[in-house]
C-alpha cells in the first residue's frame, strides 16, 4: 500500500481523523459481521429460514442449528458451492429427522407431526437444490451427480481427467475409483498424484491410503504394501507412537531388518503428507513374501 506525504501543518487534523476511523471501523464491522449473535435472533429477522424446520425440538438440533445458517449463506450469496453446501446439510437433517420422525414424544404431541412436516419439507428442499444445480460446471457437483447415477454427470467428470479442475485430492480419489478393476497401474498412478495435491497440515483421506495398500498387496508387492498399511494405520495417531503396530507386523512375514527398513520409508512418507511435499517413491526394497 502507498505512503502519502501530507503538508505538516495538516497532519494533525488528518491524523486525528485516521484515529477516530481505526477506532469506529471495528465497531461497524463488528456490527455487520455480529448481527446475528444467535440462531433464535437469525430466524426472528429470517423466518423462512427456520419456520419450516423442526424448532424448539431437541431432536436433531445440530442438525438443525448448521442447515439454518448454511441457508443463510446461500441467501447472502447464492452460489453452487454454498448451494452444495446447503444440500450436503439439508441431507444430514432429512438422516436425521427420518428416525426422529419415528419416536413417540411421552408429551406435546404436535411435536411429531412438526417432524413429519419437516422431514417432507426437506425432501422438498433436496429436489429443488438438485435441480438448481443440474446444470452445475463445478467438478465436486457433477461428481455428486454421479454417485446419483446422473450417467450423463459420469460423462462429464471422466472428461475433465487431466484439467487442472479436478486437482484436488478428493477429486482424484473419484477418478481413481472408476479405474480400479479396470487400469491398476494407472489407479496407482492417480492414487500417488492425489496425495501430492495435500497441502501442509491437511487432512489426508484414508481411503487413498488403504486403497494404496490393498492394491499393492494384491499385486504382491508386499514391501510397498506394508509401507502403506503402516501409513494408514498411523494417520489417525498420535506422532509419538511407535512406527507400525504389533497386528500390522504380524500380516507380513519379515525380517527384523526389513521391517526397519521399510518402517523409515514410511515414517518419510508420513513427515511428507504433513508437510504438504509428498513425492512418489519409484521403488521400494524388493521383499518377497
Amino acid at each position: 500500500m502507498a505512503i502519502v506525504s501530507l503538508p505538516a501543518a495538516t497532519t494533525p487534523r488528518y491524523n486525528v481523523y485516521n484515529i477516530k476511523v481505526i477506532i469506529l471501523l471495528p465497531l461497524l464491522l463488528s456490527g455487520c459481521f455480529d448481527r446475528y449473535r444467535t440462531t433464535d435472533s437469525l430466524c426472528n429477522d429470517n423466518p423462512s429460514l427456520c419456520q419450516p424446520l423442526n424448532l424448539n425440538d431437541g431432536q436433531c438440533r445440530i442438525q438443525r442449528t448448521n442447515l439454518i445458517w448454511q441457508r443463510y449463506n446461500t441467501l447472502q450469496m447464492p452460489t453452487d458451492e454454498h448451494k452444495f453446501k446447503e444440500l450436503k446439510a439439508t441431507k444430514e437433517y432429512q438422516f436425521c429427522l427420518e428416525y426422529a420422525a419415528r419416536i413417540e414424544p411421552t408429551e406435546l404431541k404436535q411435536r411429531k407431526t412438526k417432524r413429519m412436516q419437516a422431514l417432507y419439507h426437506s425432501y422438498e428442499s433436496i429436489e429443488r437444490l438438485n435441480q438448481e444445480l443440474l446444470s452445475s460446471q463445478d467438478p465436486h457437483i457433477i461428481y455428486y451427480r454421479w454417485g446419483q447415477g446422473d450417467k450423463k454427470a459420469k460423462q462429464q467428470f471422466l472428461a475433465l481427467e487431466g484439467n487442472k479442475k479436478l486437482e484436488h485430492p478428493e477429486l482424484q480419489l473419484a477418478l481413481a475409483s472408476y479405474y480400479i478393476g479396470k487400469n491398476t497401474v494407472k489407479t496407482l498412478d492417480i492414487l500417488h498424484h492425489s496425495l501430492s495435491l495435500y497441502k501442509p497440515n491437511d487432512e489426508v483421506n484414508i481411503n487413498i491410503l488403504h486403497s494404496l495398500a490393498t492394491l499393492y498387496y494384491q499385486q504382491k508387492d508386499i514391501s510397498a504394501a506394508y509401507v502403506w498399511t503402516s501409513v494408514a494405520s498411523n494417520h489417525n495417531q498420535n506422532k509419538k507412537q511407535k512406527m507400525a503396530s504389533p497386528l500390522i507386523k504380524n500380516q507380513f512375514i519379515l525380517t527384523s531388518k526389513e521391517r526397519q527398513r521399510l518402517d523409515k520409508i514410511a515414517l518419510n512418507i508420513i513427515a511428507a503428507l504433513e508437510n504438504g511435499q509428498y513425492t512418489r517413491i519409484e521403488s521400494l526394497p524388493n521383499i518377497n513374501n
